[in-house]
């Protein structure tokens, strides 16, 4: 069995973070380890607070992983802090496995979630990925990325990984709504698309959409098999979701899981 490592937050209300993280290694049939760097307290209404974990014990949670666990891939998601940032890079930095980066640091909601420093902080850690997933306002952030904005998408090419944007709500000729993530690779650009769904239940899917391609790209799969199961995943997991909660309801993690048995 394949081993894949989060190292992200934890979400009390089990819809995002190493929750989500672990039922999507689960539906692929990996084995999850994890490295906890914040905890919050969250409902699917927001977050009330959020408790840092000290670097210095991030970095034993990582040694302790590694001594007895061969890891075949790695998800980044919310790091908080630039000494969690430190940390990360110089352990990952010699490691030739797959990295799949999630750059959690602005909300759906647009919210800040990080500081200006830290911000740019992970922009080192982009030379280790192999593919980044930010979100539309993530990447507005990181390269001032927009629709058809050649300035920012020259930036991306740049890149020495892969990024993904995700979640383009576009019409197609037929008018009929899409989601839309673009992927950009030197100097190729590939869409992927999924009918749109309009569902309050969407809590955790950046998370749960990164660390599939993590799962996937351990066992084996190209870039672009392990983003096309991934999007089949997180479209059948919104659309079985258990409808929970009073506000951003978490998607159905076991039900998605049928989707991707051939």
């Amino acid at each position: 069995m394949k081993v894949v490592l989060s190292i992200a937050g934890s979400d009390s209300s089990g819809g995002a973070g190493i929750q989500a993280d672990l039922k999507t290694f689960e539906a692929f049939g990996v084995f999850g380890c994890t490295v906890l760097t914040v905890l919050t307290a969250q409902n699917t209404t927001g977050v009330k607070s959020i408790s840092t974990v000290d670097a210095s014990f991030v970095k034993e949670q990582l040694e302790m992983v590694f001594e007895d666990f061969e890891v075949s891939a790695i998800k980044i998601g919310m790091l908080f802090s630039n000494e969690i940032i430190d940390t990360i890079r110089e352990f990952i930095k010699d490691l030739n496995i797959p990295i799949v980066l999630d750059p959690v640091f602005i909300s759906k909601a647009g919210s800040m979630l990080l500081s200006q420093d830290a911000i740019l902080n992970m922009k080192t850690l982009f030379d280790y990925a192999t593919i980044i997933t930010p979100n539309q306002f993530e990447a507005k952030a990181l390269f001032n990325y927009e629709k058809n904005s050649n300035e920012a998408i020259d930036k991306i090419k740049k890149l020495k990984c892969a990024t993904i944007i995700k979640n383009a709500i576009e019409m197609n000729k037929n008018q009929e709504e899409k989601s839309i993530d673009t992927l950009y690779l030197n100097q190729t650009i590939t869409k992927y698309e999924t009918p749109f769904l309009n569902s309050r239940n969407t809590h955790g899917t950046g998370c749960s959409f990164s660390s599939a391609i993590a799962a996937n790209l351990a066992l084996g799969k190209s870039l672009d098999e392990a983003i096309e199961t991934s999007n089949r995943f997180i479209y059948n997991a919104i659309k079985y979701a258990p409808n929970l909660g009073k506000g951003k309801g978490p998607i159905g993690h076991k039900k998605a899981s049928l989707s991707i048995q051939d």
